[in-house]
């Protein structure tokens, strides 16, 4: 059979790329005739822009000649961004009247949001087109398959349920002391893994809060990734994971292109896989961990609890309360009591919006409470909060000064990006009108803003040079014998 997939693709960093990856490869093993294409250029066969109606038609002329055709849908891929409620429509009837045009189209959705069939949104409509113009609609959970049949009206017989692992495959050979080996971690020691793209909704730093109190017990955390998002958002986010490393001992945060077989190294490395997510429909991660016989501590959202029912060594936490609970007791070996501070104010379950500054830790003593420890500690947090990364004691134990006050690049580091505001408006029309305008301009516009990028990044490297100069003169001063 002749079967073409359509998704993002290596090289491009992409969770549904990976995973459609793994899926070419199966049907390729099977003995079936496989092309890609992907959005952009990647190491696909084809490669097309597919927003929008002219996107549409351009799948519908490339669809011509296959038997099959599988679509990894998101609708990133397929809609413009930001999306107004006349470009959904317009798109939507396109992508459907392509799907009924040509041979059977599948689509593999890893990722449903129900305000696509919200009854409020004029262009819901259009959506459930979409869904109903293919001739099957695969899913991963069964809440999911519910939604595409009440909400999307989708009919029942085409709704299946896939296995989200079933095309995996391990991509290491190593076992748990040369994957440890060769990542530089220490032998022993209970070790828990967060891997994935660093993005707030992913929750690292509620891993790294939870964690405080286990450095002291011989645990680490890793925290193992790249950022994929150019977003104000997420440098805030990476500058927030960056204090908490420097805060909170064991933690530690590993930026970066990971491979595939290293991230399934990373993975046989861990005694522990911690998944606390704030939003997720279902996880890659959580597969690959119950594929290379990990145990799963998981925040109970979306379908991981279908995903995970599965695994027997899972452990699903509905707070942060919950989530500090699982991981004292992966290390100890049992309950213990873990109180977030502010008791009663935490996040409820899992899933609703959470105050990243949120505290797991709980201020439990048998003796008199050491004042000058517990302020150390606020100002540590005070300074997590501000995403300022305390500096490191000098050569010979002396420490270096410590207090954010004196940080001359902490005012700049707080500037976020500026990227030009959505040409975008709910009054049909005026979308249109302000994109003309934009490439009218832009060409003036621009450069300005570049330059006051770049000017603000110049900034912020010579106050760090200038303290890091100021620190080591602290350390080393001159005693007027050089």
């Amino acid at each position: 059979m002749k079967v073409l997939v359509v998704s993002p693709y290596p090289p491009r960093r992409d969770g549904i790329g990976s995973y459609a990856v793994q899926q070419v490869r199966a049907l390729l093993r099977a003995g079936h005739h496989v092309e890609v294409c992907s959005p952009e250029p990647s190491a696909a066969h084809h490669h097309a822009s597919l927003k929008g109606p002219k996107g549409a038609l351009a799948l519908r002329r490339l669809m011509v000649g296959f038997d099959e055709v599988i679509v990894h849908f998101h609708p990133d891929v397929f809609y413009e961004h930001p999306a107004t409620p006349t470009s959904r429509i317009t798109t939507g009837f396109a992508l459907a009247a392509a799907f009924r045009s040509g041979p059977a189209v599948v689509i593999r959705l890893h990722e449903i949001d129900h305000r696509w069939a919200a009854p409020s949104d004029p262009s819901a409509r259009a959506t459930r087109a979409v869904f109903r113009a293919a001739a099957r609609v695969e899913v991963h959970v069964e809440e999911h398959r519910r939604q595409m049949v009440e909400d999307f009206k989708v009919p029942a017989e085409r709704v299946v349920l896939v296995d989200h692992g079933a095309d995996f495959e391990s991509r290491t050979r190593q076992d748990r002391a040369q994957a440890r080996r060769t990542l530089g971690l220490p032998d022993r020691g209970h070790v828990f893994v967060c891997i994935g793209f660093v993005q707030p909704h992913k929750g690292f730093d509620r891993a790294a809060q939870a964690f405080r109190g286990l450095g002291e017990l011989g645990a680490s955390l890793h925290i193992v990734g790249s950022v994929r998002l150019d977003d104000p958002a997420v440098a805030d986010h990476q500058r927030e994971l960056e204090a908490l490393e420097a805060q909170v001992p064991g933690v530690h945060l590993h930026l970066g292109y990971v491979s595939d077989e290293a991230f399934d190294r990373w993975i046989v490395a861990a005694d522990t896989v911690v998944l606390p997510y704030r939003h997720i429909w279902s996880s890659s991660v959580a597969e690959r961990a119950r594929l290379l016989d990990r145990p799963v501590i998981a925040t109970r959202i979306g379908g991981l609890e279908d995903q995970l029912g599965g695994h027997g060594d899972a452990t699903l936490v509905d707070d942060n309360n919950e989530l500090a609970t699982a991981m004292r007791a992966a290390v100890t070996g049992g309950p213990t009591r873990a109180v977030a501070a502010g008791a009663g104010t935490g996040e409820g379950h899992a899933g609703a919006a959470t105050d990243s500054n949120a505290r797991t830790e709980a201020w439990v003593t048998d003796g008199p409470v050491d004042r000058e420890h517990v302020m150390a500690e606020v100002r540590r947090r005070s300074a997590a909060s501000r995403g300022v990364r305390p500096k490191a004691a000098a050569a010979g134990g002396r420490p270096r000064a410590t207090t954010t006050d004196d940080d001359s690049a902490l005012p700049l580091r707080r500037l976020r990006t500026t990227p030009p505001p959505p040409a975008a408006s709910a009054r049909p029309g005026v979308s249109t009108v302000k994109k003309i305008v934009r490439r009218a301009i832009a060409w003036e516009v621009d450069p300005l803003r570049e330059q006051v990028l770049r000017l603000q990044q110049a900034a912020l490297r010579s106050a760090e040079t200038t303290d890091a100069r100021l620190d080591d003169l602290e350390t080393h001063p001159d005693d007027g014998t050089a």
